[in-house]
């Protein structure tokens, strides 16, 4: 499965997953200082360059104008779907002073979930991903680690839980009441499954070392 490395403006807490042959690389805007601050050059920087200038030492640069649509987050998102990948991991998409790029981003986590692939969204010690009418098992890095589940839409109904401190079985989670928020993990693997709907799903990741 080929995998896109997403590296955007926000706050960069560290590489979780490390880069391997054939795998996409795209700095988004200023995510191309993170990039670099983790020792990885880029394949592509794309973006407006409204958060940083755009360097000259760096050839291979898609510019976008500021005016449109998409962020830049979503412009590489939708490049590394051109371009193949299926598996997306996303640094940089949270923190930092905007709010509202980080609510983008985990949005963006459902666009790519229905084009099929699958994103993962990297936080301080952990991580967010979307589920659509499915199941996803969860391994324990952590004990006690933490676990948040979200309805993503109107409703989400048919929502299993296995696993965790606070279990739930054929629930309903709406937008409207964050009951998904801080469980725990209990098992080696905790299952969580949605019969209709959107789940934003996040857990809690090992600290880094060093």
């Amino acid at each position: 499965m080929k995998r896109c490395f997403i590296f955007s403006a926000g706050t960069f807490y560290g590489l979780r997953e490390r880069l391997a042959p054939g795998d996409l690389c795209i700095a988004a805007d200023a995510g191309y200082r993170a990039c670099r601050q983790a020792g990885i050059v880029p394949d592509l920087l794309l973006g407006d360059f409204d958060s940083m200038d755009q360097p000259e030492d760096f050839a291979n640069v898609l510019r976008s104008p500021v005016e449109k649509d998409d962020t830049d987050t979503m412009l590489a998102v939708k490049t590394g779907l051109e371009k193949g990948c299926k598996e997306f991991h996303l640094y940089g998409g949270t923190g930092g002073k905007r709010l509202d790029h980080t609510l983008a981003n985990l949005q963006t986590l459902l666009y790519l979930r229905r084009r099929g692939a699958r994103g993962y969204l990297y936080d301080d010690d952990f991580v967010w991903t979307a589920i659509e009418n499915e199941e996803l098992t969860v391994e324990k890095t952590v004990e006690w680690g933490l676990f948040s589940a979200f309805c993503l839409g109107d409703r989400a109904e048919g929502v299993d839980e296995e696993g965790l401190q606070y279990p739930l079985r054929d629930a309903v989670l709406t937008p409207e009441f964050p009951i998904g928020v801080s469980n725990h993990i209990l098992e080696p693997r905790a299952r969580v499954a949605v019969r209709k709907g959107v789940l934003i799903v996040g857990w809690e990741l090992p600290p880094l070392k060093g």
